[in-house]
């Protein structure tokens, strides 16, 4: 009798950060980027600023708030 290693087959190994990065082939990369660089695309935009965000919806929050007590009570139902 001989004996049985457990044979669990190998993991493959993550891809490499170069091999990561270049998933497309040249021509195909060169179309994205002309893509990329054209039209809405390459509009330099701001940063995105959450808290800015989060402060506009607040005022929004708070006003539609105190419009819907006003015109409660101006309706006499609150």
């Amino acid at each position: 009798m001989t004996e049985q290693k457990d044979q669990t087959p190998a993991q493959p190994q993550p891809p490499s950060e170069p091999e990561q990065q270049n998933r497309l082939y040249p021509e195909d990369q060169a179309k994205v980027d002309a893509f990329v660089s054209r039209g809405i695309n390459s509009v330099e935009r701001k940063p995105f600023r959450p808290l800015r965000l989060l402060v506009i919806l607040m005022v929004i929050v708070v006003g539609l708030s105190l419009f819907s007590q006003l015109l409660a009570r101006w309706a006499g139902i609150y």
